[in-house]
């Protein structure tokens, strides 16, 4: 009967968020609450665990998110990121225009948010296809793809951020594995499957002849060195302080609590956005009343993601508070499928369900989180498998799927064609790379 509970609580989200359109964070506390009642948790008690859920979740990573959403926009802002995709471009020539476009998209995505990454990128692609005569989905595909891994793979973004939250999982390991993850489905998903997609031609690029510079004008531009060393920096130092305690032993205490200290997420978020605000903020001539508002807007931008990461923060605690989540973790370890398929497989579903890879991979988290704590599965690994279930195959209840259509004037059966069948082929390609990766660590 708990079971079934469990099941109707998941629906019941699923339909306040697809068919009712109720905002996600209210889906998640209407039906968190109904879900602690019905489970036998004393309305006395339920307040006391919503309270308790919201600050378990928040508390290990509002920081990291409000510092990358901060980063990202000023890497936008600046032009750093413009700057990052015609240095590469020109670095690959017209010959390797995708891959160049690809990398691009992996640089930029990695400070930046999906959305800002989408709006800010997209123009950039007509222009090249303007200027090489190519069909903007078939070179700007590749570009896509590579922003849609990092948002689902790798920290900063939200939904990595606050799965190695709820796993305690390794930040920096997370971190290092997405990246390997990253790159064969981004290959595939991108530059391979774009050299099918020529005849699908954009109907709308006149949108972008003209793009207005007039607020950025006035200010210096960075250079190409300063741009790519801004926006790649949290990801060196993340990768560098976790790998240093392995190549360099040292009995110094002191020494090992300030590599611990430096290396930790929050405080290399907190060097990159410093890094930031001098270089492509003072530096290039703005007041830092300018660059404090860039990141007023930022923490605006990202507001509702960190609601929604604490309406999934409820309803996982719930179901540690009603004693669900040991019945679950003892149903589930007995079922003959790997954890990691297993998680891939119910976020896909609820992906496919809901629309939004964030919902996806936190409601997913929710119902997976006691296989984790049970030491049946890597929580590492359990981070990106749930990554790669929350980008399958979005379809018309995903606002990308309509961003993409709209921006490229496509019809959704050519946007069906392109852009789901490239979040697919990233989903299963990030899957079975993560299975990969289980065989070679275990």
């Amino acid at each position: 009967m708990t079971i079934i509970l469990i099941v109707i609580s998941i629906c019941l989200l699923i339909l306040c968020i697809t068919y009712f359109k109720i905002n996600a964070f209210l889906a998640f506390l209407a039906v968190s609450l109904l879900s602690g009642l019905c489970l036998g948790i004393p309305p006395a008690q339920l307040v006391g665990t919503v309270e308790k859920g919201v600050a378990g979740v928040m508390g290990s990573l509002t920081l990291i998110i409000v510092l990358g959403a901060m980063l990202g926009k000023i890497v936008a802002e600046s032009g750093a990121a413009e700057i990052i995709a015609e240095q590469m471009v020109r670095l690959m020539g017209e010959r390797y225009l995708q891959w160049g476009l690809m990398l691009t998209g992996f640089i930029v995505g990695i400070p930046l948010f999906y959305g800002i990454g989408f709006v800010l990128l997209v123009p950039l692609i007509f222009s090249i296809s303007y200027r090489y005569r190519l069909p903007a989905v078939y070179i700007g595909l590749p570009m896509l793809a590579a922003l849609s891994v990092t948002h689902g793979f790798i920290p900063p973004h939200p939904s990595p951020v606050a799965l190695v939250a709820l796993f305690h999982a390794d930040m920096g390991l997370t971190l290092i594995y997405g990246l390997l993850i990253a790159i064969p489905a981004i290959v595939l998903g991108g530059p391979i499957f774009g050299r099918y997609l020529k005849n699908i031609r954009a109907s709308q690029e006149s949108i972008f002849r003209d793009q207005d510079r007039s607020e950025s004008a006035q200010y210096l531009r960075p250079t190409v060195g300063v741009s790519l060393a801004v926006a790649l920096l949290p990801v060196l130092l993340i990768v560098l302080f976790t790998l240093l305690p392995y190549s360099f032993h040292t009995s110094n205490i002191v020494l090992q609590q300030g590599v611990k200290f430096v290396g930790n997420p929050t405080v290399v978020m907190v060097i990159a956005l410093s890094v930031a605000t001098y270089f492509l903020g003072l530096k290039l001539g703005r007041s830092m009343t300018n660059v404090m508002t860039i990141y007023e807007s930022a923490v605006k931008d990202i507001a509702m993601i960190l609601l929604i990461i604490a309406g999934s923060g409820i309803f996982k605690q719930v179901m540690e508070d009603s004693g669900v989540s040991l019945l679950l973790a003892n149903t589930l370890q007995q079922l003959p499928i790997s954890p990691l398929l297993l998680a891939w497989l119910i976020t896909a579903v609820i992906r496919g369900c809901v629309g939004s890879a964030t919902v996806a991979a936190l409601t997913a988290a929710g119902v997976l989180l006691p296989i984790v704590t049970g030491g049946k599965a890597d929580p590492n690994l359990m981070v990106l498998a749930i990554g790669a279930g929350s980008l399958m195959f979005s379809h018309v209840n995903d606002a990308g799927f309509w961003l993409f259509k709209e921006y490229f004037g496509l019809s959704v059966k050519d946007t069906l064609f392109s852009w789901s069948i490239m979040e697919a082929i990233v989903s299963i390609v990030g899957l079975l790379a993560v299975l990969l990766l289980q065989l070679i660590l275990y």
